[in-house]
């Protein structure tokens, strides 16, 4: 059978024996409609199935509420619990997200991003360092406010949200000495996104001013099975770490479930791990992870407040840094 098509003001209108505009004012917040028209126009609306086309009326005043969710690796943990807060703050503030995967070749993200644009999407949230430059300035060149999250973006106008990486990893070198580690690796994919290259960076610089050396060893993707091979390959040097900070918290399980039951290494009493994220797997007591919790509901708050800003003035910051906490779990000595 064919679909009914959407029911329009006018045929509630007709119903309710009163005018368009009062069908309008009836279903717009403030405006001004009697009670007894009020009540003619609800039970008219309800009995056709009648529902606000806000897309229409935000194209009146040129916006359509459309918010892209342009994001990669939207199966890891850390990343789908980013997209569950970044959804409800938009669904609170009236918004509809348009999700973007990046997990694919540029040419496709672009085209796919045209597409959000040519629906009017009013602005984009890039949640990851993946995506090439190009996409943001394929976003600002068509008017789109833009936030970036954990990127190293240069260009004017978007608001910049970041974690201070490189201080973290300072934290956990820190933890490792009071441990008494002081053969310590840094086990990273291939990524190479800002964010998990700071968090490289940070640790090697820090534990090259207490006089230690870091081994860092990179491998594929940011995901489970990569930790797995970095532990093999760390833990078959003759002189093994006893200390690995892992740049996430999915690189941290895979490590440590394969230095367990591979290379049957006791954690914490000969190798201390500590990861990055606080993903739910990483306070399962077979992990007890030593880690960093990333602020997701802020960032998401953030974000989203920044790009509903009504005030009819661009908002004074354009970047904000926030100080992840170290969560303390068994994997560390001493934690």
């Amino acid at each position: 059978m064919p679909q009914k098509p959407f029911v329009s003001a006018q045929e509630v209108a007709e119903r309710a024996g009163v005018s368009r505009s009062a069908v309008s004012r009836t279903f717009t917040p403030g405006a001004s409609v009697s009670s007894k028209t009020r009540r003619r126009v609800v039970e008219a609306a309800e009995a056709l199935g009648y529902h606000v086309n806000h897309l229409a009326r935000g194209l009146m005043r040129n916006e359509s509420g459309i918010v892209c969710l342009i994001v990669s690796e939207m199966s890891t943990p850390y990343r789908a619990n980013l997209i569950r807060a970044m959804t409800q703050q938009l669904q609170n503030a009236g918004k509809i997200a348009m999700l973007i995967n990046t997990d694919r070749s540029d040419g496709s993200v672009d085209l796919a991003l045209r597409q959000a644009i040519r629906y009017r999407a009013d602005a984009s949230i890039i949640l990851s360092g993946m995506p090439d430059r190009s996409i943001t300035q394929l976003c600002l060149k068509n008017g789109q406010r833009l936030v970036l999250i954990n990127r190293d973006d240069d260009q004017q106008g978007p608001l910049r949200i970041n974690l201070d990486d490189a201080e973290a990893a300072g934290r956990v070198v820190t933890a490792f000495i009071r441990a008494g580690c002081q053969r310590l690796a840094f086990a990273n994919s291939q990524a190479g996104t800002p964010s998990l290259m700071a968090r490289e960076h940070g640790f090697v610089a820090a534990a090259k001013a207490m006089g230690l050396p870091v081994l860092v060893e990179r491998h594929g993707p940011t995901n489970y099975e990569s930790g797995r091979v970095l532990a093999q390959r760390l833990l078959t040097l003759g002189e093994r770490p006893d200390a690995v900070f892992c740049a996430t918290d999915l690189l941290a399980c895979g490590f440590m479930d394969a230095a367990r039951h591979q290379f049957r290494v006791s954690i914490p009493d000969l190798l201390c791990v500590a990861g990055f994220d606080d993903i739910e797997q990483a306070a399962w007591s077979s992990y007890d992870l030593t880690t960093f919790a990333q602020p997701v509901d802020r960032i998401a708050q953030e974000a989203v407040a920044w790009l509903v800003n009504e005030s009819g003035q661009e908002p004074v910051h354009h970047s904000v840094r926030f100080r992840p906490d170290l969560v303390w779990r068994s994997s560390v000595r001493g934690g």
